[in-house]
C-alpha cells in the first residue's frame, strides 16, 4: 500500500526500469508521509558527488506551529546501492533518460521510495494512451451490461 503515488508519471514518461530505495527523513517528515500530506508531482532525483537526492517533492510539515524553520521542498537523500548508483549514472549520462519518483511506501517500518528511469513521452504517445484508456473503459461497460 502506497502513502504517496506520482500518478502523472505513468502518463508522461515511459518508465524503462524500476527500482526502489530508502529515504532519509526527519522525524516529523515521516509522521507527515505517513498521515499523506506529500506530494511528488514534479519532483525528480538527481545525482551528485556519489549519491542520490530527491528533489522537488513537498512534504508538508506535521504540525506547521511547532515547526518554523521548516522547509517543506527540500532536497532528501535517496539510499541505494553501490552496484545501482553505478547503472543509473552509466544510463542517465548516456543515453539522455531522468529519474522519476513513483511512490513511497511502507516496508515493515521503514519509508521506501520507488523511482524509475525513464524516457519522456511526445504528445502522439499520450494521446494513444488515453484513446486505450477509453477503449477499456468502454468495453468493462460493455462487459458490466
Amino acid at each position: 500500500m502506497s502513502l504517496v503515488e506520482n500518478r502523472k508519471a505513468k502518463f508522461n514518461y515511459e518508465i524503462l526500469e524500476t527500482f526502489e530505495g530508502g529515504l532519509e527523513l526527519l522525524g516529523p517528515e515521516v509522521k507527515s508521509l505517513r498521515a499523506g500530506q506529500a506530494s511528488l508531482e514534479g519532483s525528480h532525483l538527481i545525482v551528485r558527488g556519489g549519491e542520490v537526492y530527491l528533489t522537488g517533492a513537498t512534504i508538508a510539515p506535521y504540525q506547521p506551529k511547532n515547526q518554523p524553520l521548516y522547509d517543506p521542498a527540500r532536497n532528501r537523500r535517496v539510499l541505494i546501492t553501490k552496484q545501482e548508483l553505478k547503472t543509473l549514472i552509466g544510463k542517465e549520462k548516456t543515453q539522455r533518460l531522468t529519474l522519476v519518483p513513483l511512490s513511497v511506501y511502507n516496508k515493515g517500518r521503514f519509508l521506501k521510495l520507488k523511482f524509475a528511469l525513464v524516457r519522456g513521452k511526445k504528445q502522439g504517445d499520450k494521446r494513444e494512451t488515453i484513446k486505450k484508456r477509453d477503449v477499456e473503459r468502454d468495453l468493462r461497460r460493455s462487459l458490466k451490461e
